[in-house]
């Protein structure tokens, strides 16, 4: 058991570090400024009405979808109400709207590219760590 949490524990921290680095690297390619971390960084006042509506939904969908597949047996749960697969869709929509507002209404143009290289980076490591099942750190 001790053996897991070490193993996971590097893992992350590993995963974590990569994050790092590429976001530092991208920012410094774009020339884009670093935003505060755990922020809300909205454009506007449409982009934070969109960004809030979006927000709202899947925290709804969320508990709707828990309470559902709480009460399903374990093969007849509904894939796309689980939690992992909501919060990837609203992280996934999230980053995607961020970018149009940012294509549109940044003052830093290459803004919204920054936006996308995470987007993109984030999708295809998590497609990576899942397909090849953590990289078999875990067996």
């Amino acid at each position: 058991m001790d053996q897991f949490w070490l193993k996971a524990f590097l893992f992350i921290a590993s995963y974590a570090l990569l994050i790092f680095l590429f976001n530092k690297g991208m920012r410094k390619w774009f020339k884009v400024k670093k935003k505060k971390h755990f922020s809300y960084h909205h454009l506007n006042k449409k982009h934070k009405w969109i960004d809030w509506t979006i927000r709202i939904t899947f925290a709804i969908l969320i508990v709707i979808g828990g309470f559902y597949n709480a009460t399903q047996p374990p093969l007849e749960r509904m894939w796309f109400f689980e939690t992992h697969v909501l919060l990837i869709v609203l992280f996934t929509l999230s980053e995607t709207v961020t970018a149009v507002m940012e294509k549109r209404y940044a003052e830093n143009r290459n803004d919204y590219k920054f936006t996308i290289s995470q987007l993109v980076f984030f999708s295809l490591s998590l497609l990576l760590i899942f397909s090849t099942d953590f990289f078999g750190v875990f067996d």
